[in-house]
């Protein structure tokens, strides 16, 4: 899937993307479709107190795999379905829906309590500490994986602007994806999404 995406950037950049059968195109997209939803409600921040600390890790790796596989995933139906001349049997509202879904949920719960303290939810349900003292003791350390699905979640935002100049989409698609653009607007240490976030913004807008 890491290899679809980044061919599909690749295809999309050369503008042949529309040479491809789209009954082909199409049953491709469903399959992503499958492979988007396997990870879409994932929890990447697990705490088994009963687990051994290798226990844990290896379930959070296995997880993040199975999450970044997802995006992977999504962002090469995106790719395919911004890409220039595009017939409109692409434009899967399902798809489409299925990997706002996606972006949404991982936003919120894997990379905003992982660049923002504010966002995090303290495990053993103590009382939360004020925004400046949670920001003050977090470490600006990042696991590499995480770096590299903020980058691929950045890059879907992105082409989600683009698929809104291209396609119409429904009332309630407009309002999450609203939601989703706004958001990082109040978010700490996120400042590339946020120029996504702007992107996507103006088009909603538009």
């Amino acid at each position: 899937l890491s290899e679809l995406g980044s061919e599909s950037a690749k295809i999309k950049a050369m503008g042949i993307m529309d040479k491809l059968s789209t009954d082909k195109t199409v049953k491709v997209l469903n399959i992503l479709e499958k492979n988007i939803q396997d990870g879409s409600k994932l929890s990447t921040l697990l705490n088994h107190n009963n687990d051994t600390e290798d226990e844990e890790r290896l379930w959070r790796d296995l997880i993040m795999e199975r999450v970044t596989k997802s995006a992977d995933a999504c962002l090469t139906a995106i790719n395919i379905m911004t890409s220039p001349n595009m017939p409109k049997a692409v434009y899967i509202e399902d798809v489409i829906e299925r990997v706002i879904q996606y972006t949404k949920f991982h936003l919120q719960n894997t990379l905003y309590p992982q660049y923002d303290p504010v966002y995090r939810v303290d495990p053993h349900g103590g009382g939360l500490l004020s925004s400046k003292a949670k920001r003050a003791k977090c470490s600006t350390h990042k696991q590499r994986v995480i770096v590299m699905l903020y980058n691929k979640v950045c890059d879907i935002v992105s082409s989600l602007s683009e698929l809104l100049e291209i396609q119409l989409l429904t009332d309630t698609t407009i309002l999450q994806v609203s939601s989703m653009g706004i958001t990082p607007f109040f978010v700490e240490n996120v400042s590339e999404l946020q120029l996504c976030a702007i992107k996507l913004v103006t088009a909603v807008s538009t």
